[in-house]
Formats: structure tokens, sequence, C-alpha cells
């Protein structure tokens, strides 16, 4: 695992840019797994800039997404393909038919899962895969007791999950309880992984990802330790509880 510091979480986001346009460079028709929330928005805002200012052609770069709400249509402002619409989609030029996200709307939840997972591997899977990290170690909506052999599924969001992404939305009421997400085999499954943390609210999670020193069930993030090409970007912040060097990049 190798373990990149930054200053803060703009220089966490361009750092983590850099890494995904170093790819694109040397493989244009690179396989992306993307992810959502508040800590990519970084590097989605820098992957933009540079198609503006360098015209970065992402015509043959197709992408498959971590996890999508279930129940929540493509359209729904708070789902996660109008995220990636907002953030990144509409400012770089991959075809809308090349960029891929659960389907949370399917007739059967489970057997889009299994599609999910044979769409990948139909790929050729994952190139790079970009993660963030819950508090308690989640990777996806893989939450703790998630088994590290674990395809894509629906999982029942927690409580603490659902509280941290109520902000996206009106009110917890508001937030779905379910979701579909890539599991844990799934992820591990990637060529390259790359992780951002950023804030001190990651600091415990960090701290305990890099002092494990084996894979456990209970702390999701753990089994990146069975991946042999991990790369952890984290800002002062996050890294504030660990006891590790980090390099530079």
């Amino acid at each position: 695992m190798k373990i990149v510091s930054a200053a803060n979480k703009e220089e966490m986001s361009r750092k983590a840019a850099q890494i995904i346009l170093d790819l694109i460079h040397v493989k244009p028709s690179a396989i992306l797994g993307l992810a959502t929330g508040s800590t990519p928005e970084g590097t989605y805002r820098f992957l933009a800039d540079d198609r503006r200012k360098n015209g970065t052609d992402y015509q043959k770069v197709r992408t498959v997404n971590l996890d999508e709400y279930a129940g929540l249509k493509p359209e729904d402002p708070n789902s996660y393909h109008a995220y990636m619409e907002s953030h990144f989609f509409r400012y770089v030029n991959i075809p809308s038919n090349q960029h891929f996200l659960p389907n949370g709307t399917a007739d059967s939840l489970d057997e889009g899962c299994k599609a999910y997972d044979r769409l990948i591997e139909r790929l050729g899977g994952v190139d790079l895969q970009l993660l963030g990290i819950g508090r308690n170690g989640h990777i996806g909506f893989n939450e703790p007791g998630t088994p590290f052999d674990a395809g894509t599924h629906v999982v029942k969001l927690t409580e603490s999950t659902r509280q941290a992404n109520a902000r996206f939305f009106g009110s917890i009421q508001e937030v779905p309880e379910k979701a579909i997400t890539m599991g844990i085999g799934t992820i591990l499954r990637s060529k390259a992984i790359l992780l951002l943390a950023s804030g001190p609210s990651k600091a415990e999670a960090i701290a305990k990802l890099l002092s494990a020193t084996a894979p456990d069930t209970d702390f999701p993030a753990s089994a990146l330790l069975r991946h042999p090409n991990v790369t952890v970007i984290a800002d002062t912040d996050a890294m504030s509880l660990a006891n590790t060097k980090a390099g530079s990049l």
C-alpha cells in the first residue's frame, strides 16, 4: 500500500486527478471505477478543468460507478446518476452509452446486481477504482461484516451512513434505506485502487487502516491489504492520528 500525503483537500484532489489523467494518457480506453460523495468532488473538478484547458480526450474511456440508491430513478436529483452528471460527465466527452451505474429501479435488484458484475467482467475489469472511506471503514456501501468475496449486492444502509448522507437530502427521512453497491470482491478485482481521505472526521478510519496488519471483516477497508496495487492519498487532517511515513507524489 502506497501512502501519499497532501496538505489539504485541494492538494489531495489534484494529486488524485493527476493519477487518473496519467492512466488515460497511457491507456485512452481505460475503465474507470468512480465514486460519489463529497470526497471526490475536487478530483472531478480538476479533471473538468484539465478537459477545458488541455482537451484531454475521453472518447474511449468507460466508467462504472461503485453504487446507487435503491428506488431512485436516474433523473432524481439525489441519485448518483444525477451526481455524476452534475460533477463529471457533463464536463468531459465520454459518450453517454459508455458510463454505467447500478440500476436502482430494476424489477429485480438481485438480478441487476449479477448483471452489473457481468458487465464489469465483459468490459475487461476496472483499471483504476476510486474509493472514499467511511468513519466505520466502509468502502462503497459495504458495511462492517460484509464478506470480502461479496459481489455487487443490495444493502440495508446503517443509520450512521444514512445520517452522514442526509445532508444531500432534505431530511434523513428522504434518504433511501437500501442501496446497490459493488461488493468488496468486485472492488478487489480492480487492477489498481485509489483511496482518498480528507478532514479530521476520517482520521480514526485512516489510522486504523494504516495500522491494520490483517484483513478483518469488522473493518471493511482492511480488505485492501489483500490487493497488490493500492494508493492512499490523505490530507494532513485525515493523517493526524496515523503513525506512518507518507510518501510524496
